[in-house]
């Protein structure tokens, strides 16, 4: 990590508002401090981690002079000052962490989108129904790395040096035991998915050739990103490579490597949301897109019935392909293999869908999708985010096509972490 001025030096401030990334920002000679390991309202000593001569600094709180009342013992040994970036707010109660990120995510729709609205961020209620108030047991998937010695861990906060040490508390029971015990292959990652019939699957993907560096610039990213999802080799060391999953009552079957929500109560959840809110009449059209395995489409598809249509779209073809098996029974359910931007061309002729679900990568829809599903004017449209700012920014889009807003939604789909999940119901403005 390169820096310049004070990298190192370790400066008295007080804490302001959270920040989206898992910080909090503060303010010392005129300079904007991204400060991580801290809470709102703390007077703390943060040690400057990085300075690159720009007008802020990023910075870990590394002593705490005045502790807020929502600070408790961290629950995650891996992810303090120095550590992993896992667990971004472990030391916070989990009311508090709540709290943090519906601030985070009202801002970024005040400041991206130009919408004032107030935001809850809820937990998620487990398998059984129960809204369990804790902070770790809810990651059913796990990807691990796997340093030079052969050691597997995470990588530490902006960087690519490994910390072996699985202590983390986000995974399921059972989900990395015996895994540091064991020697891998150097350069590997681990997939761990634990699912819904308890069963554990390890799949290993052979090293890639990554290029670049964490935490550098905008081609060092792109680099890291195109290798990491570039094919890879996989050994399946435990399991089968093939987990089950469960939602709504109808049983998906898809790869231990693929796409499934983490939380173990995430796809059930989300699913009801939009079973919710979707309202499609019998014998209508509804689109389904980034459809991963096709569970938002199951659910379209037993509300608009045989007479109806359900098309459904999925750049990952292995996910078609799991989709396709699980709704085998629902002939009016189409899932195609394809990008979403080049499916939205094509149907530009076709009929109009009368609701649409969106569930988009962390990089949001974009103003072309955006724009192309305002040209095909459905009554409602359920969007999915995963990124306070993409989502904020894509809602402004819908708004300036003239969606308004009807309901929004917030969950804690990753306890302890900055993470946060928004769903919202958009409606076509009538004449």
């Amino acid at each position: 990590m390169s820096g310049t001025g004070w990298e190192g030096e370790v400066f008295e401030v007080r804490l302001g508002a959270p920040g989206h990334g898992g910080f909090c920002v503060a303010r010392y000679e005129g300079r904007v401090l991204f400060v991580r390991h801290g809470l709102p309202g703390e007077l703390v000593r943060a040690r400057i981690t990085e300075d690159r001569g720009k007008s802020f600094c990023r910075a870990d709180a590394v002593e705490i002079l005045e502790p807020s009342p929502d600070r408790v013992p961290a629950t995650c040994p891996v992810s303090g000052p120095g550590g992993a970036g896992c667990c971004d707010f472990s030391f916070a109660t989990p009311r508090a962490q709540r709290a943090l990120k519906a601030a985070v995510v009202a801002e970024q729709l005040r400041r991206v989108a130009g919408w004032e609205t107030e935001v809850e961020v809820e937990p998620i209620p487990w398998g059984d129904g129960a809204v369990p108030d804790v902070q770790g047991g809810w990651r059913t998937r796990v990807r691990l790395v796997v340093d030079a010695e052969g050691r597997a861990g995470v990588h530490r906060y902006r960087s690519t040096e490994v910390i072996a040490d699985l202590r983390c508390p986000q995974p399921v029971s059972g989900a990395v035991d015996g895994i540091g015990e064991r020697a891998w292959t150097p350069g590997a990652e681990l997939v761990v998915a634990v699912d819904g019939d308890g069963l554990r699957h390890i799949v290993e993907l052979a090293p890639s050739r990554q290029g670049g560096r964490r935490g550098g610039d905008r081609r060092d990213t792109a680099a890291r990103r195109a290798a990491a999802h570039a094919p890879r080799a996989e050994r399946v060391v435990e399991g089968s490579g093939r987990a089950v999953q469960y939602v709504a009552g109808r049983r998906w079957e898809v790869s231990a490597t693929g796409f499934w929500q983490p939380h173990r109560g995430a796809a059930q959840r989300y699913s009801d949301v939009v079973a919710e809110w979707s309202g499609a009449s019998p014998g209508a059209t509804a689109w389904d897109l980034y459809s991963g395995a096709g569970v938002f489409a199951a659910r379209l598809a037993d509300q608009v019935g045989a007479t109806g249509a359900v098309h459904g779209v999925e750049s990952a073809r292995s996910a078609v392909a799991d989709g396709a098996a699980a709704l085998r029974d629902l002939p009016w359910v189409d899932l195609r293999a394809q990008r979403v931007e080049r499916w939205l061309d094509e149907r530009t002729r076709s009929a109009a869908p009368e609701v649409v679900v969106l569930d988009p990568p962390r990089a949001g829809a974009g103003k072309d999708v955006v724009a192309a599903l305002a040209a095909a004017e459905p009554a409602r449209i359920i969007h999915i985010g995963c990124d306070p700012a993409s989502f904020a920014r894509d809602i402004g889009l819908y708004r300036n096509a003239g969606y308004t807003v009807t309901h929004l939604r917030a969950f804690d789909a990753f306890p302890a972490t900055h993470h946060v999940e928004c769903l919202a119901l958009l409606e076509r403005a009538r004449p």
